[in-house]
């Protein structure tokens, strides 16, 4: 029986149509041009209409099932899988593994919709958010190339929390470089840099937001007259331009790469059992490939706007950590808890000189005066272990994730 099945708007527009044709008020020919069909279908809606009625115009295919429906038992084969195995795996990537590994094919709209019933996945609330005007991409690969670290527990309970340097191009979304590291600072920065002007060029600018390593801090402004920071200076030393982001929003397309690593990418480095980041720095050349492959577009020019390093570029002390000291009367310098000692016989010329120390892997490779190098030991003598210093990103990976104790009901603050 089909009485309980309703007409959509379209079958009720045949409904009027007809009975004006039945009433003699529109010939055949016309009924058929105001529906959009041929004068022959036209005939074919009226006998079904003079046979069932009104119930005659409604799509014979309404309230059966569909022909494209999946067998029996494999909605419970697919989400027996799901549960074992991807179990805390989005719909998306959860479709591919099951295509990739498993040879089941389905859509992942069908597959979201069995993992709500399943109580795998929860429906998202949409939020109001916050409207941006959106900014036309670079047109060249090379133009633009959006950095940033996005700090999480890439190795889950494996490892321990670090932070991934990520390098994406702004005219294709291709992920271009990227490190794992402890925490973002200076030297790896900088050691990315190094790695990406070697494999790629320079590019015409870094787009990135404003942390210290980028920026300079007004207290430092205030207190040195200090403009740029090291990372910033090297960045003009190779004719690249930087700019600092207001908000997230603005390096869009980097903080939505990293939304799509903290999912993908994590579960990637699970299957491979890696649980360090020297083992991880292995691996990330190749599944950026694979990342690219899926999500990379073409630039809207072919041109390539990446340059060559010049032979004036002194890459030997370009990428290294620089800082400066002041010589004391016997020509020794402190250096992160060490004391140097300059060997030259030039003692009263060098006296309270300021001298560069040129630095690379926690040791001291060069020591400049002006820009003539000077020969140094390290002394034997230990200082006593300062106070770290940290930056408010590194806490993160130094503070434990602990629930705050809930105090007991005796507790005297109750």
């Amino acid at each position: 029986m089909r009485t309980e099945l309703t007409m959509t708007l379209k079958e009720a527009d045949r409904l009027v149509v007809v009975k004006r044709i039945e009433s003699k008020e529109l010939s055949v020919q016309n009924g058929a041009r105001e529906l959009g069909v041929t004068p022959r279908q036209m005939k074919r809606i009226r006998k079904r209409y003079a046979e069932q009625g009104a119930r005659g115009l409604i799509s014979l295919r309404k309230g059966n099932p569909s022909p494209n429906r999946k067998a029996q038992g494999f909605q419970q084969q697919v989400m027996e899988i799901i549960r074992e195995r991807y179990g805390d795996y989005g719909p998306t990537l959860a479709t591919e593994k099951l295509i990739e590994k498993h040879g089941l094919v389905l859509s992942k709209e069908t597959l979201r919709k069995w993992m709500i019933l399943e109580g795998l996945r929860k429906e998202k609330q949409r939020k109001r958010q916050k409207l941006y005007q959106r900014r036309t991409r670079r047109s060249r690969e090379g133009e633009l190339i959006q950095i940033d670290g996005s700090y999480e527990y890439w190795f889950e309970e494996r490892g321990e929390k670090c932070c991934l340097l990520v390098c994406i191009d702004d005219a294709t979304s291709k992920i271009m470089l990227m490190r794992f590291c402890r925490t973002e600072t200076l030297e790896d920065y900088l050691e990315l840099l190094q790695l990406y002007v070697q494999k790629y060029g320079r590019p015409k600018g870094f787009y990135s937001d404003k942390h210290s390593v980028f920026r300079v801090t007004r207290k430092e402004v205030y207190e040195h007259g200090k403009w740029t920071t090291q990372f910033h200076e090297v960045l003009k030393k190779l004719d690249i331009e930087l700019i600092c982001a207001n908000s997230p929003q603005a390096k869009g397309r980097v903080e939505r790469a990293n939304g799509t690593l903290q999912d993908r990418l994590i579960k990637e480095l699970r299957e491979r059992d890696i649980r360090s980041i020297e083992e991880g720095n292995k691996v990330l050349d190749g599944y950026a490939e694979v990342h690219n492959k899926k999500f990379a577009i073409e630039p809207a020019c072919q041109e390539n706007a990446h340059r060559p390093m010049l032979p004036s570029h002194d890459t030997e002390r370009l990428f290294m950590l620089k800082e400066e000291r002041t010589l004391s009367k016997e020509l020794s310098f402190r250096y992160k808890n060490q004391i140097y000692q300059i060997d030259s016989k030039e003692v009263h010329r060098l006296r309270g000189k300021k001298i560069k120390v040129f630095e690379s892997n926690g040791e001291v490779r060069m020591v400049l005066h002006g820009e003539r190098p000077l020969k140094y030991h390290k002394w034997k003598e230990q200082l006593y272990e300062p106070a770290r210093v940290l930056d408010v990103k590194e806490l993160e990976t130094i503070w434990p994730d602990k629930k705050p104790k809930k105090p007991s009901k005796h507790h005297p603050w109750k």
